[in-house]
């Protein structure tokens, strides 16, 4: 049976569901395969991160094509950190001979936050060259204006912090975005829902998709370090004292509570959600199918 497309999904205003994984720092994808398995039919997209927070991972292309093998879209994200124009047209064009079709393109994280920190970052090209690249290669034609033999095909995403105050530098780049050729958004993670209504009046003007972050919280100390550390995300201190209460061993259940709320409230004003339960995906089908989307 073909793998139904992410893109047909947004586009015939059908609501969507995503959800993320980082794929294993080694090769054993067992667990990683066994719970998307579970998630066949039940999402329309599956997320797959790209050494993100600069932590040496598995590549990003080689999950995504697992995951299609087993039936679901992937979408792959690209960061401009570790490759040079050559390498980052060399995998799009990779990724569409494998049936990838999504990509999210990102900046990436400095390689001094990860655990190479000795790594000398790239950053030949930004997120918004690289969407300007695709638009390029689904024309027929790469960065230097020599025609390919055969064209891609590739759906283009961008992430935005929707909570970024102030919102007009973010609203600009928004727009640019655009006009470099993005479809659809995915959100950082937010937890103030009027201020994600209000994002979302902002750019309803604009012919793309967006999809609300949901960051599912695994504890008190994991919110507060998120407010530390994650510019434009700020967790209410009423859902930090919320995890607290419960203490460390049944905060997570909180968590998947919070996500839950947050779907629910945010459902009527955005095209879908992107759902991101770091070290917690096993409690992804528990989420989708209590947030009724499953």
């Amino acid at each position: 049976m073909p793998v139904r497309r992410f893109k047909d999904a947004l586009q015939s205003g059908e609501f969507v569901t995503t959800v993320e994984y980082n794929p294993p720092k080694g090769t054993d994808v067992a667990a990683l395969l066994d719970n998307a398995k579970s998630l066949v039919g039940k999402v329309q997209g599956v997320n797959v991160t790209d050494n993100t927070a600069a932590i040496l991972r598995a590549g990003s292309m080689s999950i995504c094509r697992l995951l299609f093998e087993m039936g679901h879209d992937p979408v792959m994200q690209m960061t401009c950190r570790d490759r040079n124009r050559l390498a980052i047209q060399s995998d799009l064009l990779s990724a569409h001979i494998l049936g990838i079709r999504n990509l999210l393109c990102l900046t990436g994280d400095y390689p001094t936050v990860g655990d190479h920190k000795e790594a000398k970052p790239v950053y030949d090209l930004d997120s918004i060259d690289v969407m300007q690249i695709i638009k390029s290669l689904n024309e027929g034609k790469d960065m230097a204006g020599h025609k390919l033999h055969g064209t891609t095909d590739l759906y283009v995403g961008a992430a935005v912090t929707p909570e970024m105050d102030p919102p007009g530098p973010m609203l600009a780049k928004f727009e640019a975005k655009v006009n470099a050729g993005t479809r659809f958004f995915q959100t950082q993670a937010f937890y103030d829902v009027e201020k994600f209504k209000t994002f979302m009046n902002s750019v309803r003007k604009f012919p793309v998709k967006v999809l609300a972050g949901i960051l599912v919280l695994r504890s008190a100390k994991m919110a507060e370090f998120m407010n530390a550390n994650i510019p434009g995300v700020e967790v209410p201190e009423a859902i930090i004292a919320e995890l607290r209460a419960v203490g460390d061993e049944k905060a997570l259940d909180v968590g998947v509570q919070i996500a839950v709320r947050m779907i629910k409230a945010v459902r009527d004003h955005c095209d879908g959600v992107h759902i991101m339960a770091i070290k917690a995906v096993d409690r992804l089908p528990e989420i989708l199918k209590k947030a009724e989307l499953a």
